[in-house]
């Protein structure tokens, strides 16, 4: 109940460290100085890489539209809202 962060628990008597290294799957390259609060050991997921993929409908699009070019703009990223309002514009015409 005390372990609060880990990146691997050895738990009784029959789990040592070598075992859990080299047997169990658990990568041996743990974090260590208590970086274990916000990541794991190593694993073949940090050799991948992962995509995002956005898709809106017409329906969605309209109805997010405005206010995704009203925070674009009030943050100052005005390619994004442009990014937008020529999309806006080209359902109008």
């Amino acid at each position: 109940n005390k372990i609060k962060y880990a990146g691997a628990m050895f738990l009784g008597s029959y789990a040592p460290e070598a075992l859990g290294d080299y047997n169990a799957g658990p990568s041996h390259v743990l974090p260590t100085n208590q970086t274990s609060r916000f990541t794991n050991g190593l694993t073949v997921n940090d050799f991948l890489t992962s995509h995002s993929v956005i898709r809106y409908d017409q329906q969605a699009f309209n109805n997010l539209a405005e206010g995704a070019m009203t925070i674009a703009h009030e943050e100052g990223l005005y390619q994004h809202e442009a990014s937008v309002k020529v999309r806006v514009e080209q359902e109008e015409s």
